[in-house]
């Protein structure tokens, strides 16, 4: 697995993953649309190549995040 290259936006979107943060509060910390949170969540699991939130919190703690 090469190095997670996130944005600013899925740090903070991973960042609240790891406090265990629904989408729908994720989405009102940010001020943004729930459907941008999915969006984010997506493009995080393509990334590092997952396919559930415990799997992308074992790789980003994999890779130190």
């Amino acid at each position: 697995m090469t190095q997670l290259k996130l944005t600013r936006r899925e740090q903070e979107v991973l960042r609240l993953i790891f406090k265990e943060m629904t989408t729908m509060q994720i989405a009102e910390e940010l001020g943004i649309k729930v459907s941008t949170v999915e969006t984010h969540r997506r493009n995080l699991f393509r990334k590092a190549g997952v396919r559930s939130s415990i799997g992308l919190v074992k790789e980003a703690l994999r890779q130190g995040f």
